[in-house]
């Protein structure tokens, strides 16, 4: 589960994060973080859509590699 100082790190600089959801990349979800709370995350993707999406995913800095998910 992703952590409050990450998830504020992420609200505070505006950088573009990827929420790894399975194996497949394409359905990775690529957006600015919103808002939070216990077991959600609100992410505001390019097409200006807010998705509300599990805290239990992985979180990442889109300009990282993507971790393989076993």
């Amino acid at each position: 589960m992703v952590s409050e100082q990450q998830l504020d790190a992420f609200r505070q600089s505006g950088e573009l994060v990827r929420v790894v959801r399975d194996n497949m990349e394409s359905n990775d979800v690529k957006g600015i973080v919103v808002a939070w709370d216990n077991e959600s995350v609100m992410i505001r993707k390019p097409s200006k859509r807010v998705v509300k999406l599990s805290r239990t995913y992985t979180y990442i800095a889109a300009s990282e590699e993507r971790p393989n998910l076993v």
